[in-house]
């Protein structure tokens, strides 16, 4: 009597499996890391080496018989200080981020509006088109001191040439 005996081997290389695996990972690492909790860690990161620096130069002036007591000591503050600080930076980051984001829009507005400006002052269109727009913002009471001085200009013989009508 004769049997068969059918092994299952894997279509991939394990080797393959691992890379594709740990690329992958680096792509989630990529899509999860956000600007202000890099700034956040900064922050935490400078609070705790002044804490430390401090810490430092408290244990410097002891004498030498204490120091592995205040290196476990120095190395206690500093966890405890990353502990107590974390929430503090990471509300410092993001309310400076956000300020940071705040003033870089007012600034492109600034800049937009004085291009604009720059535009208006050579391109008639332009600047009718901002009178309008200032003409239509007005209370109604200025609007109509507009209105009663166009009346008593004299009316031009034809219309202005960029209107696209020629008389």
């Amino acid at each position: 009597m004769s049997s068969f005996i059918n092994i299952e081997y894997s279509k991939e290389h394990p080797g393959v499996t691992r890379v594709e695996l740990a690329i992958e990972g680096a792509l989630q690492l990529r899509k999860r890391w956000s600007a202000s909790r890099g700034m956040a860690a900064l922050l935490l990161t400078a609070m705790v080496a002044a804490v430390l620096v401090v810490a430092y130069e408290v244990m410097d002036s002891v004498v030498e018989g204490h120091l592995l007591v205040l290196w476990i000591a120095l190395w206690a503050i500093g966890f405890a200080s990353m502990a107590l600080f974390s929430g503090t930076a990471r509300q410092v980051a993001v309310a400076t981020r956000s300020a940071l984001e705040g003033w870089a829009l007012r600034q492109a507005r600034a800049r937009a509006d004085q291009r604009l400006w720059r535009i208006a002052q050579s391109d008639s269109r332009v600047m009718a088109d901002i009178q309008a727009a200032v003409t239509r913002s007005e209370p109604v009471p200025l609007a109509a001191a507009h209105i009663a001085a166009a009346l008593k200009a004299p009316i031009p013989r034809t219309l202005p040439r960029h209107y696209g009508y020629h008389v």
